[in-house]
């Protein structure tokens, strides 16, 4: 019988059944048997399909191609593909697919609505009460703006970049996008460089796929270049800032708040200096986990596995 290796951590999160009910009897979903290299590399080699993890803790990358050259299939249960080496597989052929645009609602609502609580001191606010304080007037001293009054700058128009554009405009943003090229779609937003849109972003949402060219893209200098108590929202990938960068210009008071949802190193690590600002929204990885982001990609990756077990059209290939 085939067999769909799947990686993701969680040993029923939804995913599996997914798959199982797509395939039927095809084929057997397998996991294995303890999450680690050595039980990936045993494994591979007798396997028809690879779903890959969440986590990064299984990377899919020159070696793993070379011992899964036979499989028909690696897909990843998301948008992100930065452990996979996607250039690897397909030296042996292997098709490598994601699951575009699947979380874009999910991730841009959680970029919005971080924003708009950083904004408002929500979460100084809430520690304060829950401490004993009642800081009715000390939170006048601290910025507290609209949303609508702050400019947003949008780094990325994909899926979520351009999700983020429309819903930060329907609360009256002045919004702001830039990419390598122009969006071909029209946008309700104004297209600049990087170097214009940076001094017009009161926030500054990050929504760009991690690559040579993103890696520390909002570094010290860029930093700098934004607006006096500009606040940061990294939904792309931990490593497009430079965290000790952003801690400093924190602490200086620069930048007013961050809203974080990925980072270099998962889990954050005790010692990371992004910790211990009263600022800052630190999230597990979480933005794009909503229960309507989960069905879609659960939906997109057993519909792309049951078509390469059966030879039929593989969607979303990298």
């Amino acid at each position: 019988m085939k067999k769909v290796l799947l990686l993701t951590a969680d040993a029923d999160n939804g995913l599996g059944s997914a798959i199982r009910d797509a395939v039927g009897s095809e084929a057997e979903v397998v996991r294995l048997p303890e999450r680690t290299t050595e039980a990936l590399h045993a494994l591979l080699p007798m396997c028809d399909v690879v779903v890959g993890d969440w986590s990064g803790d299984l990377p899919l990358g020159k070696q793993e191609a070379e011992l899964g050259r036979q499989l028909l299939l690696v897909q990843q249960p998301g948008a992100g593909t930065n452990f996979i080496d996607v250039d690897a597989w397909r030296a042996f052929g292997v098709p490598v697919a994601n699951t575009p645009g699947a979380n874009a609602e999910s991730v841009a609502e959680w970029a919005v609505l971080a924003a708009g609580a950083l904004c408002r001191s929500m979460f100084w606010a809430h520690n304060e009460v829950t401490g004993g304080s009642w800081p009715q007037e000390s939170i006048l001293t601290r910025d507290c703006r609209d949303l609508a009054q702050r400019r947003v700058g949008v780094v990325g128009v994909g899926s979520i970049g351009r999700r983020c554009a429309e819903l930060f405009g329907a609360f009256g943003c002045d919004v702001y996008v830039t990419a390598r090229s122009r969006p071909r779609e029209p946008m309700n937003a104004t297209f600049v460089s990087l170097e214009e849109l940076l001094p017009l972003s009161d926030v500054l949402v990050l929504a760009v796929p991690l690559t040579e060219s993103t890696r520390g893209l909002i570094n010290s200098d860029r930093i700098s270049q934004l607006p006096n108590g500009a606040i940061v929202v990294n939904v792309a990938r931990g490593a497009v800032v430079e965290d000790v960068a952003l801690a400093r210009a924190l602490r200086s008071k620069h930048i007013g708040g961050a809203a974080l949802d990925v980072f270099d190193v998962e889990p954050l690590p005790i010692s990371s200096p992004l910790r211990g600002f009263d600022s800052t929204l630190l999230s597990p990885h979480v933005a794009g986990g909503s229960a309507g982001a989960r069905a879609s990609i659960y939906s997109m990756t057993a519909q792309n596995v049951a078509g390469a077990l059966r030879k039929q059209t593989i969607r979303w290939t990298l």
